[in-house]
């Protein structure tokens, strides 16, 4: 990944500031009070609300379990839960336990945290990507790795997948750029012919300079004339071009109901889309969507950690 698309894709939780200690009496006291209710904003700012909801309900489930976690060195602290023995607290156990029993599943719990060279708690755990509470790729895996998760006919009916389809995480869909070569960053899963991006709390839907697009030939064909020399939704867009440069190709954005601010940002890239055959072949469902179709058990767990409901 280069510099740019790094830059393209982080979010704004990255300042930081004093340490974030875990002995603090009133964070402990408040841990065991109900989550307080938050107003989602419209706009850039509910990616901000969400996250800190999400790490609230994650400090309160793991002092509620006594699951081995830290929080990060941040200006706005994150929750991060680590492995013990065959439990890690950001995982359902039957998922974890599914995970480290599939090598390609099993290899994305080592993707490396953003803080991990800053600091880590003890010398046995150095934080992970997949540790991360508000981890969109830890829900993903959470909902898709469950065992059996994928017979029940709602969610496959949900999704226009066949029975069968075993989830592929970090799949690079290789999209031609003008140089001759590919490009080489993943979407988040791949179901046989659907490509799946998972968004949480990321809010990297801002303005993106052009050249990053323009960089692929396909960007032209697939949409609608530009002339901004700023494009929002670089990741929206290059989802639709894996779709456009894959035949029989489909691509989905999974975002949560509360980011209103994404679902605006997916409709806008839509309503540049050429032609009716691409646009039919791309979609967005909510995990509140995707919830109603899952197991009991992965119902109760998303609703206390994520505070995802069915809908």
């Amino acid at each position: 990944m280069t510099m740019d698309e790094d830059y393209a894709e982080r979010g704004d939780d990255d300042d930081e500031s004093e340490r974030f200690h875990l002995d603090d009496s009133s964070i402990a006291a408040a841990a065991m009070a109900p989550p307080a209710p938050r107003p989602v904003v419209p706009g850039r700012g509910s990616a901000g609300v969400l996250r800190r909801e999400l790490n609230e309900r994650a400090f309160r489930y793991a002092v509620r379990r006594g699951l081995v976690h830290d929080m990060t060195p941040t200006a706005h602290p994150s929750v991060v839960f680590g492995p013990d023995g065959t439990r890690h607290g950001n995982f359902l156990d039957a998922t974890y336990r599914a995970i480290v029993a599939d090598a390609g599943w099993a290899k994305r719990l080592t993707k490396a945290h953003t803080a991990h060279r800053r600091v880590w708690p003890r010398a046995e755990w150095r934080w992970r990507e997949l540790d991360a509470a508000a981890s969109s790729d830890a829900l993903l895996m959470n909902v898709f790795c469950y065992p059996g998760v994928l017979e029940g006919r709602e969610l496959r009916a949900l999704l226009g997948v066949v029975a069968g389809v075993h989830p592929e995480f970090g799949y690079t869909p290789r999209i031609p750029l003008k140089n001759g070569t590919f490009d080489r960053t993943e979407i988040d899963l791949r179901l046989g012919d659907l490509l799946v991006e998972a968004k949480l709390t990321e809010t990297a839907v801002g303005p993106t300079r052009r050249a990053l697009l323009d960089r692929y030939p396909g960007f032209v064909e697939a949409f609608e004339p530009r002339l901004e020399e700023n494009i929002p939704g670089y990741q929206l867009h290059r989802g639709v071009l894996a779709a456009a440069s894959s035949p029989g190709a489909r691509f989905c954005v999974l975002a949560d109901v509360r980011r209103p601010d994404l679902l605006e940002a997916w409709h806008a890239v839509m309503a540049t889309v050429r032609t009716a055959d691409l646009r039919c072949r791309l979609q967005m469902l909510t995990w509140q969507e995707v919830a109603a179709a899952l197991p009991e058990e992965l119902q109760g767990f998303l609703e206390e950690r994520y505070g995802i409901v069915p809908m």
